[in-house]
C-alpha cells in the first residue's frame, strides 16, 4: 500500500511540471495565499536563514545586488552562480521537485568524463537514480526521450544524457524558475545583497 501511494505521489509530482504557466498561475491564485506563505517561509526559515546569514557575514564571498539581481534575467545566469544555484536547489526542495536540478547537475559532471568506465558506471547509476520507471527520484521525461537512454546504456557517450538534460532544463525554465523568481525566497536575498535583509538570528 505504501508503495503505491508513493508510485502515485511520484507521477501527481511529475504532472505538476507538465502543466502550463497559465494553468500554475489559476492554480496558485486560487491556493489559500495564507497556506503559501506559510510553506514558503517554512522553508526559507528552515533551509536558508545559516545561507542569509553567512552572505551577510562573509561580504567578500556573498553574491552583490548585481549578481541577485541577473539571476532575474535568465535561469541561465542563475545557474552559472554559485550561489544562485544553491539557492535555486533549496527552492526547488520546498517544492518537492529538486529531482530536476539534481538531474541536470549530474548530467553536468556526466558530460565532462573521459574515462569510458567510469561513463558507462556513472550512466547506469543516472539511469538507476532518475529515469526508469520508479526510480527513486524519476525525472518526468517521454518514453522515446528514456527509452533512447536505455538503448545507449552499454555504450554510453558524453551526450547519452544531453536530450533529457535539455528537457529538464525547460521544465525548469518555463515553471520552477518565474516562481522562484516570483517566491520570497529570492526577494529577501536581494534585501539581503542590498545590505537591507532583517537580522537572522544564528
Amino acid at each position: 500500500m505504501r508503495g503505491n501511494f508513493t508510485r502515485v505521489a511520484s507521477r501527481i509530482m511529475a504532472f505538476t511540471d507538465c502543466r502550463t504557466p497559465a494553468e500554475l498561475y489559476t492554480e496558485r491564485k486560487e491556493m489559500k495565499s495564507k497556506n503559501w506563505r506559510n510553506r514558503i517561509g517554512f522553508f526559507l526559515n528552515k533551509n536558508t536563514s545559516h545561507l542569509v546569514l553567512h552572505l551577510k557575514k562573509n561580504r567578500s564571498y556573498r553574491p552583490t545586488a548585481d549578481d541577485v539581481q541577473q539571476w532575474a534575467q535568465s535561469l541561465d545566469k542563475l545557474l552559472s552562480h554559485k550561489y544562485g544555484k544553491t539557492v535555486f536547489r533549496i527552492f526547488l526542495k520546498s517544492e518537492f521537485c529538486e529531482e530536476n536540478i539534481e538531474f541536470w547537475l549530474a548530467c553536468e559532471d556526466f558530460r565532462n568524463i573521459t574515462s569510458h568506465k567510469e561513463l558507462a558506471s556513472k550512466a547506469a547509476g543516472m539511469h538507476e537514480e532518475f529515469i526508469k520507471d520508479e526510480a527513486p527520484k524519476e525525472i518526468n521525461l517521454d518514453f522515446h526521450t528514456k527509452n533512447a537512454i536505455y538503448q545507449n546504456l552499454l555504450e554510453p557517450t558524453a551526450t547519452s544524457f544531453l536530450a533529457a538534460q535539455r528537457k529538464v532544463y525547460s521544465l525548469m525554465e518555463n515553471n520552477s524558475y518565474p516562481r522562484f523568481i516570483d517566491s520570497d525566497l529570492y526577494k529577501e536575498l536581494c534585501a539581503v545583497a542590498r545590505g537591507e535583509g532583517k537580522r537572522i538570528k544564528s
